[in-house]
C-alpha cells in the first residue's frame, strides 16, 4: 500500500486540501505543458455551489447510478441524499478513502474500462467533472458504449460532461491539436498526469470533444445524444440515451 500511495498524487492532494492545507493541483501534458489548476474546492463543493449545467444535469439522473471517476464524492453524496443507490469507482485509493470518510456508501477501486456485470445493472452512468474524458479515445469510447449497453437497464442514460476544446486561441493548445491530427488522433485526445509535491501520478488518456464529435462517437453504438446542457465552445453536458 505504501508504494501505491506514493504514486497517488491526486489522492494525497485531496487529503491535504480536506485537512486545510494550502495546496495546488498541477496537470502535466505529454508535450511538457504544465498547468496549475484552482479546481480543488470544486471537488468538495455542495450542490448549491455547482454551476447551473451541473445542477440541471442531476434532473436527468434516474435509478441506480454508476459514478465514474467519483473523486471526492460530491455527486455521489448529493444523489445518496435523494435516495439513489450509487456505486462510485475511481483508480485513486486516496480519493476512495476521502469518499468513505465523507459518507459515500459504496466505492470501488476500478478503472472505467474494467467495469463488468459484477457491479450489477445501472440506470444511469454518471461522468461529471469532464469525465466523458475517461473514454480515452474514440475507438475505446465506441467499445465502452457497446459494453455499457449490456450493463445498463432498458431506459438507461449516460450523463456526461466534457469540454469543447475548439474554443481556445492559445498557440500551445492549437499546436497540440495539430500534433494530434498529424498522429492520426482526434484533436482532443490528451495524455495527462497529476503532479503534487514530489509525487507524480501515472499517465492517463483523456478525451475532450465538441458536441458534433460526441454525436459522431455515439452513432451506431446503440446510444444517441438526446440533449445538450450548456453551449458550444466551453464545458457542457451530454444526456445520452439508448436507441429504442
Amino acid at each position: 500500500m505504501k508504494s501505491e500511495r506514493k504514486q497517488d498524487a491526486f489522492g494525497l492532494l485531496l487529503a491535504d486540501h480536506l485537512a486545510g492545507e494550502d495546496c495546488r493541483e498541477f496537470i502535466e501534458r505529454d508535450d511538457g505543458y504544465l498547468m496549475a489548476t484552482d479546481n480543488l474546492p470544486a471537488y468538495f463543493a455542495p450542490y448549491t455551489d455547482w454551476p447551473p449545467r451541473m445542477q440541471q444535469a442531476m434532473t436527468f439522473v434516474r435509478g441506480r447510478v454508476l459514478d465514474v471517476g467519483v473523486g471526492a464524492g460530491r455527486f455521489a453524496l448529493y444523489l445518496q441524499e435523494r435516495d439513489h443507490e450509487v456505486v462510485g469507482i475511481d483508480v485513486s485509493p486516496g480519493a476512495l478513502e476521502i469518499c468513505r470518510k465523507r459518507g459515500v456508501k459504496n466505492v470501488k477501486q476500478l478503472p472505467f474500462h474494467r467495469v463488468d456485470g459484477s457491479l450489477g445493472t445501472f440506470d444511469t452512468v454518471l461522468m461529471m467533472g469532464n469525465n466523458f474524458g475517461l473514454f480515452a479515445n474514440s475507438r475505446r469510447a465506441r467499445w465502452m458504449l457497446r459494453r455499457l449497453k449490456k450493463l445498463t437497464s432498458r431506459n438507461a442514460r449516460i450523463v456526461a460532461e466534457t469540454l469543447d476544446i475548439y474554443g481556445t486561441d492559445k498557440p500551445e493548445h492549437l499546436g497540440y491539436h495539430d500534433r494530434n491530427r498529424q498522429r492520426g488522433r482526434m484533436a482532443g485526445e490528451i495524455r495527462l498526469r497529476v503532479r503534487y509535491r514530489q509525487l507524480i501520478g501515472d499517465w492517463f488518456d483523456y478525451l475532450m470533444v465538441s458536441q458534433a464529435e460526441m454525436q459522431e462517437i455515439v452513432e451506431g453504438t446503440g446510444w444517441r445524444v438526446a440533449e445538450f446542457i450548456g453551449g458550444t465552445g466551453g464545458q457542457y453536458v451530454g444526456v445520452i440515451e439508448k436507441v429504442r
